[in-house]
């Protein structure tokens, strides 16, 4: 998960040294230029996944028959702490859809800052690409550490609800502040990285709470269903804030938007979820 956060700390930098050096170049804008050279990326690393990754643990060619024998023991000595089973009891058990719907909200804090951190600090002040791209860098450098300790302390403790809820309640403070500052770089790119720390800290520690109840074919269901509905949040949120910012000329009546789904994120994590989940884990150093 701590990808997500790495991706930003290369990419920032990079997606703006393309805009701004590869711009005119064989008479392609930069903005192509940016789709074309990250995008064959994605394309190269699909074909490797289809030739590479196997579905299971016998079709692994680079396992011998030993080392598939005692892994296939050890994923069936798992302890199975889900309490539903089956396909429909997933799509029918209400937890599934309040943690759908929280990862809704969750989702909307992390594509708010991902589609419009660069507009807003250019907004704020900075032309050059490149510069907004190295500004862009910071909140994701600093969240990818936060993201490791933060979740190190919650193994540490075995505490998983309030951890989880203290982050999305950072991602509301942080945009609160990007709302207030829309015209400051430098509390703008804090407000950015309370949001940051919180919001991509809380995807990590969520997806440990759907494995609690679910298991076998409803774990792949559930949280499938979980994860759609959450991506709906990469629809509404860019769209939201682009739309408030188009009729009334600011994006900061946007941003309190995206920050008062994140505090309906923290509350039904705290009071939405049932009791059962909220048990506290063995901690381990």
């Amino acid at each position: 998960m701590a990808s997500i956060a790495l991706c930003g700390i290369i990419g920032s930098p990079l997606s703006g040294a393309i805009m701004k050096f590869c711009d005119g170049l064989n008479g392609m804008p930069g903005w192509q230029w940016l789709f074309l050279l990250e995008g064959i990326p994605s394309v190269v690393l699909g074909l490797v996944v289809l030739a590479f990754v196997d579905d299971e643990v016998d079709h692994a060619k680079w396992l011998d028959a030993d080392e598939k024998r005692a892994l296939k023991a050890q994923l069936a000595n798992d302890p199975k702490v889900g309490e539903v089973h089956s396909l429909k009891a997933a799509f029918s058990e209400p937890v599934t859809l309040v943690m759908a719907l929280i990862y809704l909200f969750l989702a909307m804090g992390i594509y708010g800052f991902v589609f419009w951190m660069p507009q807003l600090v250019k907004t704020a002040g900075t032309s050059d690409p490149f510069m907004i791209g190295l500004i862009s860098m910071l909140p994701y450098a600093v969240a990818g550490i936060g993201m490791i300790l933060i979740g190190k302390h919650s193994d540490r403790t075995g505490e998983r609800r309030w951890h989880l809820g203290a982050c999305a309640l950072a991602g509301t403070i942080g945009y609160v502040v990007c709302g207030f500052f829309p015209s400051n770089t430098l509390m703008l790119v804090i407000g950015l990285t309370i949001a940051a720390i919180g919001i991509i800290t809380s995807l990590g520690l969520f997806w440990i709470l759907p494995t609690r109840f679910l298991t076998g074919i409803a774990a792949a269901s559930g949280i499938a269903l979980i994860n759609s509905v959450g991506q709906f949040g990469g629809i509404i949120s860019p769209y939201m804030v682009g739309k408030v910012k188009t009729m009334t000329g600011s994006a900061t009546p946007g941003l309190y938007a995206i920050a008062f789904a994140c505090l309906l994120g923290a509350m039904l994590i705290v009071w939405g979820l049932p009791k059962r989940l909220y048990f506290r884990e063995s901690g381990s150093d």
